[in-house]
C-alpha cells in the first residue's frame, strides 16, 4: 500500500478515536497525514470511499491477527484459545473491529450506509478492493473458522473428523464473539474455550 494512502488511513483512525465520525473532516485528515486534500479525494473518491478504506484495512488486520495466532508453534486448543484471546483483545481496543463483529455500529462510526458496496472507478486497486463488498459477522465466524480448520486439519482426514474440527472451531469463534459482547469474568475468554475444547476435542 503507497505511503501516502497508508497515512492517510492512520491520520482517519487517529481522528476517529478523538471525535465521530461525523465530525472528522476531510482537510483535517489530510493535513495530519501531510499530503493535499486533492491526493486524499485521488486516493479514497469521498468521505464515504475513505470510510470503507479504513474498515476494510481494519478488518484485514484483524484477520492477519488470527492468521498470527494460528500460526503458533503451541498444540491446536492453545492455537485456537489464541485465537479467541486476539479476537476479543482487538475487539476490546478497536472500536470498528467491535462493530465489525459485532454489527453493532455507534453513532460515533461511520454509518453501515457508508459500507455498501458501490460501483468503483477507481484507479488505485486497494480502493476498487475497499468500494466492493465487506464481510458481515457471519461472514467473520467463516473466515475465521475456514482458517482455523485449514491450519489445524490434517490431509486425508476422515470426513466425521473433519466436520468435528469445523464445528469445534466455529463453537470457539462463537464462544469469543459472545465475550466480546458480554466480557467474562476472572480467567477471561481462554478458560471458557478450553473448557469448550476438552468437551469438544480438536486434535
Amino acid at each position: 500500500m503507497p505511503a501516502a494512502r497508508e497515512s492517510l488511513l492512520d491520520a482517519a483512525y487517529a481522528a476517529l478515536a478523538r471525535r465521530p465520525w461525523s465530525a472528522v473532516r476531510m482537510v483535517d485528515v489530510a493535513a495530519a497525514a501531510g499530503v493535499s486534500r486533492q491526493t486524499l479525494y485521488n486516493e479514497f473518491g469521498s468521505k464515504d470511499g475513505l470510510a470503507r478504506a479504513l474498515v476494510r484495512r481494519e478488518a484485514d488486520g484483524y484477520l492477519a491477527g488470527v492468521d498470527r495466532a494460528l500460526a503458533g508453534p503451541a498444540d491446536a486448543r492453545d492455537r485456537l484459545t489464541a485465537t479467541a484471546e486476539w479476537t476479543t483483545s482487538t475487539a476490546r481496543e478497536n472500536a470498528l473491529v467491535r462493530a465489525m463483529l459485532t454489527g453493532c455500529w455507534s453513532e460515533r462510526l461511520p454509518a453501515p450506509a457508508a459500507f455498501a458496496p458501490v460501483r468503483s472507478g477507481s484507479t488505485v486497486p486497494a480502493q476498487r478492493r475497499a468500494d466492493g463488498p465487506l464481510p458481515s459477522p457471519t461472514d467473520f465466524v467463516v473466515l475465521v473458522r475456514d482458517r482455523a480448520v485449514a491450519v489445524l486439519g490434517g490431509p486425508g482426514e476422515p470426513r466425521t473428523d473433519a466436520l468435528d474440527l469445523a464445528r469445534s472451531c466455529e463453537l470457539v469463534v462463537r464462544l469469543a464473539l459472545s465475550c466480546v459482547a458480554a466480557p467474562p469474568a476472572e480467567g477471561g475468554v481462554a478458560d471458557l474455550v478450553r473448557g469448550a475444547l476438552h468437551r469438544h476435542p480438536v486434535a
